[in-house]
């Protein structure tokens, strides 16, 4: 039989119906603890989840313990490598307990971290205000900049020998500017050495499973907010990180250790949500490309950050659009014409669109990045790259396309 489109295999992947007196959908295993057949398969079973060995070639890992695995997470986790082509997948509770997991597995005291600059506000207060805490330093780096100039003030700052994780988020959250996933690759290869490679990890959220698919361009991690497009309802909050069996085992264990995975129940509701994630991204993006068009047009927006938007006068980030991503995305920051009152004023007058942060959602959500989501990045930082008090971000969600377009006419008009 023909190879199936992973939006086929979200009905049944990874699922066996008789093992569960034939239920055709995934029950919720809400159970602590597994019985062993035997004494000889809990060694082993235990060998593998601790990373004192890899798996015999066929074996399978076996229950122990909902804090380790779950059937519930496990067939989730199996469903997400299929959008990603990925070897394994370790799922979150949240999407900062799956960038944390990463951060703190992959970095040590007295190394440093080049970042890509801007990432989403609860990354940022991470890498600003925690690693510092565990003698871990960070360079940031902008859209725009050569590989040559990145590679320069890594060697000036005198830490070029102890980079030990590049990480980038691409689109950025909220200005939608776009960082080369081979060439972030490319300086984390520069700096290799002695066989070991420096891992590249990408947060893909903007993008979802759908639009941008990190691992085919270089990167060795690819990173979600789960509870964003992948969950997608606004009713459970999960993360979820992508890779190699030999990474993705590292982060497994430490998960095991933080005890920051995800329960059997956020895992059934994920899987739920994985059967309609085509169809609402399709929708979503679809929608998208419209609102931006009507929002290009409009006299009181100022300026439109969407990738749909660049062109080849763009010619970096327009080469790395047409390159890296399958869509322009669902999501749209605009700049209205005036101060924070008058954005305010356009999101105090919205009635279908919801003024909450998240993003991703079946129902479209507006906020203002620089008081709400990137309150706690440095003033500076913000004013540098764009995020002004005059940015709404704008998460389009699946409602009909005219209906969001005439909400966002009148809150326009009324402000």
């Amino acid at each position: 039989m023909k190879k199936m489109k992973p939006e086929s295999l979200m009905m049944s992947y990874g699922y066996k119906p008789e093992l569960s007196e034939g239920a055709v959908k995934c029950p919720i295993f809400q159970t602590s603890t597994f019985v062993f057949r035997k004494a000889e398969d809990g060694k082993a079973f235990f060998e593998i989840a601790y990373g004192h060995r890899p798996k015999h070639q066929g074996e399978e890992q076996g229950l122990i313990y909902s804090r380790i695995n779950n059937p519930d997470l496990e067939i989730l986790e199996g469903r997400l490598c299929l959008w990603d082509e990925a070897e394994d997948c370790a799922v979150f509770e949240s999407g900062m307990a799956a960038i944390t997991t990463v951060l703190l597995e992959f970095l040590k005291p007295g190394d440093l971290l080049l970042h890509s600059s801007p990432v989403y506000g609860g990354t940022d207060h991470f890498i600003n205000k925690i690693l510092p805490k565990f003698g871990i330093q960070a360079l940031s780096f902008h859209p725009g900049e050569s590989q040559a100039s990145i590679i320069r003030r890594v060697q000036d700052s005198g830490l070029a020998d102890k980079l030990a994780l590049v990480y980038i988020e691409t689109p950025a959250n909220p200005t939608n500017t776009l960082i080369d996933i081979r060439g972030s690759k490319d300086i984390a290869r520069h700096f290799s050495k002695n066989g070991n490679d420096i891992p590249l990890a990408v947060d893909n959220t903007y993008m979802g499973p759908l639009w941008q698919h990190p691992l085919q361009h270089g990167a060795d991690l690819v990173l979600y907010s789960a509870t964003k497009y992948i969950g997608g309802h606004s009713d459970v909050i999960a993360g979820a990180c992508l890779g190699t069996a030999a990474l993705i085992g590292r982060v497994k264990v430490l998960r095991t250790f933080l005890g920051n995975m995800a329960s059997p129940n956020t895992g059934w509701l994920l899987l739920r949500s994985l059967e309609t994630l085509k169809a609402r991204m399709d929708i979503q993006s679809a929608n998208a490309d419209k609102i931006a068009a009507f929002l290009n047009q409009h006299p009181r927006v100022e300026k439109v950050y969407f990738p749909g938007n660049l062109r080849p006068e763009d010619s970096e980030q327009y080469e790395i659009k047409n390159r890296q991503c399958l869509s322009n995305g669902g999501m749209i920051s605009f700049d209205v014409r005036g101060t924070e009152k008058d954005a305010f004023a356009v999101l105090n007058a919205l009635k279908l669109i919801k003024l909450a942060v998240s993003l991703g959602s079946t129902e479209s959500l507006a906020e203002h990045p620089a008081t709400m989501t990137h309150v706690d990045v440095d003033p500076a930082e913000r004013a540098l790259l764009s995020i002004t008090e005059k940015m709404i971000r704008l998460s389009v969600g699946v409602e009909h396309y005219e209906d969001i377009i005439e909400d966002l006419q009148q809150a326009l008009e009324a402000s």
